[in-house]
């Protein structure tokens, strides 16, 4: 489906992960929101499937190949493919590659593909954004944003610190950032961890919710569903009095 007709702007290939779709649709409505505000080209197709980062993180990465190609297949010809996941675009581009023959199944989109954070920072140099957001939020910065897709600097690197959450974020009218202590640690979820190791992955996301609920914060957001699914789920049974949200919702608001 072809949403939008001026084929004189850029186009972008929108692709909603399977956990998102089914779980968290706002952080995709907030996505394509955003998009539409940019006055871009947006596709949307329909039969979208996961992106095959599950089966290859539990060793099962041929079974993977089938839905790369067909995502190369799906978003041909776009300029940017943008999604509401950093783990995903993380694995699109970084493995995509790897799992197809080149010569034969080209994936251009794949070295194409990318988080709205880093597409919002990087390409659209978006400066201005209508809307507030009068809370106080609390900012996770997540693995595969840290160290594959590089949104913020790993605190190990000896390098100038610089997080494009938070830079999108200051946009918003009213908003109060923190960041929590050790704010790039791992929060346990980690895919097949969190079911693998529970107990380990249990005491990780309680220090984690631990260290946000510190700051004072109302609300912790980042670029991964995943990551706050997993805080909110254990901060609800250990009933504690905080809330949790996509990045791409708080820069949607207003819109």
């Amino acid at each position: 489906m072809l949403i939008g007709s001026n084929k004189n702007i850029m186009k972008i290939g929108l692709f909603i992960p399977c956990y998102v779709d089914a779980l968290f649709p706002e952080a995709g409505i907030a996505t394509y929101k955003l998009l539409q505000h940019l006055n871009l080209d947006v596709v949307y197709p329909e039969r979208q499937t996961c992106c095959g980062q599950p089966m290859a993180n539990a060793g099962f990465e041929r079974m993977a190949v089938p839905l790369a190609r067909k995502y190369g297949d799906m978003f041909n010809g776009v300029d940017y493919v943008v999604m509401p996941s950093a783990s995903c675009a993380a694995y699109v581009r970084n493995f995509y590659p790897k799992l197809l023959n080149t010569d034969e199944h080209p994936c251009v989109s794949a070295q194409n593909t990318m988080d709205i954070v880093e597409f919002l920072h990087d390409v659209m140099k978006v400066k201005s954004l209508p809307g507030s957001f009068p809370h106080v939020v609390s900012v996770h910065n997540s693995c595969h944003g840290v160290r594959e897709l590089g949104l913020s600097s790993p605190s190990e690197r000896n390098i100038p610190p610089y997080n494009k959450i938070i830079d999108l974020l200051k946009l918003k009218q009213g908003i109060d950032i923190r960041q929590p202590e050790r704010p790039d640690e791992c929060c346990g979820f980690g895919g097949m961890f969190a079911v693998e190791e529970p107990d380990v992955s249990i005491r990780m996301g309680t220090d984690k919710i631990d260290r946000h609920m510190a700051t004072g914060a109302e609300y912790v957001t980042a670029p991964d569903s995943s990551c706050l699914m997993h805080m909110a789920g254990l901060a609800k049974r250990q009933h504690k009095d905080i809330k949790f949200i996509h990045v791409s919702q708080i820069l949607a608001e207003g819109l």
